[in-house]
């Protein structure tokens, strides 16, 4: 799943590793507190937290429960004039270029003990690699070339067309993500594999103190409204909730007045920023999420099973998860005929519970 991994980038010592050590509840990043701590990129998958798993798994009988999973790398931390080669440039941006999306780490928290040399400004730090990246981009679009116009096709002028717009943009400091394109002109920047169209997530990394405190009054506290979702984290906490059990997690997010934690939610966005969804299978042997892009049509869904079963296709037996959990199962959602029979063009939705027909 490496072409569907997510990046962990930010300035050093923003919390980066602290952050991803707590997604793999396990300590295998270094998280000494100096910059460049982390060279190579540590990579770790993690389990999409999905409570109708569990809810399955005891109507159908089975103690096999396989959550879907998505791809985290812990980037070394980035420095102004990482465009041009400064500190581990290269690498970073060479890591952020192989990730499907990026988790932008902001520091928001005080600790005498983690270099700093400026005030905290989460606004400020994310300037500084918006920038990098916006620079990244315009080399690249500088290694195009102009077609000549009197024997160019029209999609080669719709192209030249497309790097200039990209150009003025990147030059005025805005990321390609946050403009409309038009389908013809999204397939020109998917093709130049641009950092600043890639999709964002914001972590904002806050003190011990302030975790009640609500997301609203932290984005006003830091001025973080232009970012879009923000999701605040204080990665401390986080990494003291991994070394627990579960039920000792929900008492401790429950004192906290917290519905779920931090990681919870990004892992969550994480998910949906890379544009997957699930659909799920529930027999005696396993309890299943599979993992599917958004708008996936049926044999492509069984596909992901055994490239036989998209193949050999007939049709789908399909129930909503809340008919399946209702009728306690297969048998009693069928017979009150809430089981449907699904063929080639249904598109899957997040909450069904499929088995397939096939010939092989």
């Amino acid at each position: 799943m490496s072409s569907l991994s997510i990046g962990i980038v930010g300035l050093p010592n923003a919390g980066k590793s602290t952050l991803f050590n707590a997604l793999l509840s396990r300590q295998i990043a270094n998280v000494a507190p100096y910059p460049f701590c982390t060279i190579e990129p540590n990579v770790g998958v993690v389990e999409v937290p999905d409570g109708r798993l569990k809810i399955l798994a005891e109507i159908v009988h089975t103690e096999k429960i396989v959550p879907a999973i998505v791809e985290f790398k812990d980037i070394a931390g980035l420095v102004a004039g990482a465009s041009k080669g400064e500190g581990l440039g290269n690498k970073f941006l060479s890591h952020i270029r192989e990730s499907a999306a990026i988790v932008h780490v902001l520091r928001g928290f005080e600790d005498q003990n983690v270099v700093r040399n400026e005030p905290i400004n989460p606004q400020s730090d994310f300037e500084i690699v918006k920038t990098e990246l916006c620079l990244a981009d315009l080399q690249t679009l500088e290694k195009q070339r102009e077609p000549n116009l009197l024997v160019a096709t029209k999609e080669e002028k719709k192209k030249w067309e497309t790097i200039l717009r990209l150009r003025e943009r990147l030059e005025s400091g805005l990321e390609i993500r946050n403009e409309k394109w038009e389908e013809d002109e999204w397939k020109v920047i998917e093709s130049l594999f641009l950092l600043t169209a890639k999709p964002a997530i914001f972590v904002l990394n806050i003190d011990e103190k302030e975790i009640e405190t609500g997301k609203e009054k932290l984005v006003e506290k830091f001025g973080l409204h232009d970012l879009g979702e923000v999701i605040p984290i204080c990665a401390k906490i986080e990494m003291e909730l991994s070394d627990i059990t579960e039920s000792e997690r929900y008492d401790y997010l429950k004192e906290l007045g917290l519905l779920e934690s931090g990681l919870s939610k990004l892992i969550k966005k994480g998910y949906e920023v890379l544009g997957l969804q699930t659909y799920l299978t529930a027999g005696e042997k396993e309890v299943r999420a599979w993992t599917i892009k958004k708008g996936a049509k049926a044999p492509e869904a069984a596909g992901v099973i055994h490239t036989d079963f998209e193949k050999g296709f007939i049709k789908a037996e399909v129930v909503g998860f809340e008919d399946f959990v209702r009728y306690k199962g297969w048998k009693g959602a069928a017979e009150d005929g809430k089981v449907r029979l699904e063929g080639q063009e249904y598109v899957v939705q997040e909450n069904d519970i499929i088995e397939f027909k096939f010939n092989i």
